[in-house]
């Protein structure tokens, strides 16, 4: 895995799951673009109460910066083109709110 921060817009709403032991997480997407404007889709996880709390917060399209575990994939899309994606464990969530004076 890699450490890494990364900034986009979610993807959908998060949503909360729990395991088959009953501890609970989030799931969420996020795109995210690099400098040439290619499109990265970020499947993210959270486990600790702080960033589930903040991606359960967000709504479809909202911004945010991730900091965690990145794990670099590829997924193929319905015309067969290999496209990059990212795995990652969310260690930090940073939202809008949060940098706004009197934020979390």
């Amino acid at each position: 895995m890699i450490d890494g921060l990364v900034a986009g817009r979610l993807m959908g709403d998060a949503s909360r799951r729990v395991d088959k032991t009953g501890r609970g997480y989030v799931v969420a997407r996020v795109l995210a673009r690099n400098r040439a404007d290619e499109e990265f889709i970020v499947n993210v996880i959270a486990f600790e109460d702080a960033p589930c709390a903040s991606l359960l917060a967000l709504a479809d399209g909202d911004a945010v910066s991730l900091a965690g575990a990145l794990t670099p994939k590829v997924w193929t899309d319905k015309q067969g083109l290999v496209r990059p994606s990212l795995d990652m464990i969310a260690a930090r969530v940073l939202t809008a709110s949060d940098a706004a004076p009197g934020g979390h």
